[in-house]
């Protein structure tokens, strides 16, 4: 089946306008559009998605890629520009589209969200595909090693002499940001917000001492950086959401979503999120692997041969 893939660069602005999202014809009733936000994480999820839909279906499907943020996937649905968001993450949404405290338990903050957005938004927030990715606090192993350090906390000491790169978004974040860290845990020396795809590099080269990470990028194992364990950051567990309308015209779906349920680790993302953002592979093919692994593929054969 013919795959019709559609890149947006959004700002937010465009969304809350009330406009609808630029570029988007109104699809037949056969296509499904899912939605995918501006990391490579996203857009695998969003191939694996696809793939699967394509796969045990005769629908079609359109990718819609690179919109800006979660807020601006949140109000595409809520527009009905999007059928199925393919990475939606708690903390994510409990603090932005449900605008709620932050939820330290993962199984609480995962009741949360799909309660939630059933009651609220007539959507379907779908069964962890089995990782998070969450703020980290992250060092290089040498380091690590040498201080014997294994929680944030064992940072203390150094703190105050420690040059520490963050996500540019995160220095004014409320809740989880930089300020609430410091109430909870201690101040870094020398803070420096830069894009995150630098603080890697940072770390790496020595010009930072420890780094706002993301918990499943590769870059933290080709980077050999060490995770600290914590407890501050509340868990980001990652998971499709998909409209109440689609699956009334469509309910094979979300039988097939539920089949991605806890299918891969964080540690399995990271390796993924490796592959396309170190050795350049791309997100459709990245998707593809991870499908015949888990042997998708063969079970329909096998289903068919018994029909």
């Amino acid at each position: 089946m013919k795959k019709h893939r559609v890149s947006l660069f959004l700002a937010p602005l465009l969304v809350f306008s009330g406009c609808s999202l630029p570029g988007l014809s109104g699809p037949s009733e056969n296509t499904i559009r899912i939605g995918t936000i501006n990391t490579v994480e996203s857009e695998i999820w969003g191939h694996v998605v696809s793939q699967m839909i394509e796969h045990y279906t005769d629908l079609e499907t359109e990718l819609i890629t690179n919109l800006g943020s979660s807020i601006v996937q949140h109000q595409a649905m809520l527009q009905e520009e999007v059928d199925i968001t393919a990475t939606r993450y708690t903390g994510t949404d409990i603090a932005g589209a449900l605008n709620m405290p932050d939820i330290t338990d993962p199984d609480e903050a995962m009741e949360i969200v799909q309660r939630e957005f059933q009651e609220q938004f007539n959507q379907t927030w779908g069964d962890s595909y089995g990782f998070e990715n969450s703020y980290t606090i992250s060092i290089t192993s040498d380091f690590a090693e040498e201080h014997g350090i294994e929680h944030v906390e064992d940072l203390r000491p150094f703190a105050a002499e420690m040059n520490f790169g963050v996500d540019n978004s995160w220095v004014n974040r409320q809740g989880d940001g930089y300020q609430a860290f410091t109430e909870t845990h201690f101040e870094f020396g020398n803070v420096y917000p830069m894009s995150v795809g630098l603080v890697y590099d940072a770390a790496a080269s020595g010009n930072m001492d420890a780094v706002l990470a993301y918990s499943s990028d590769g870059r933290i194992a080709a980077y050999d950086l060490v995770v600290l364990e914590d407890d501050f950051f509340p868990p980001y567990d990652a998971s499709p959401v998909i409209r109440n309308e689609v699956i009334e015209d469509h309910p094979e779906l979300l039988t097939i979503l539920d089949k991605l349920a806890t299918i891969v680790t964080t540690e399995d993302m990271q390796e993924m999120n490796y592959l396309a953002d170190v050795e350049l592979i791309g997100p459709a093919t990245i998707a593809k692997d991870l499908l015949e692994e888990n042997n998708y593929y063969e079970d329909k054969a096998v289903q068919e041969e018994g029909a």
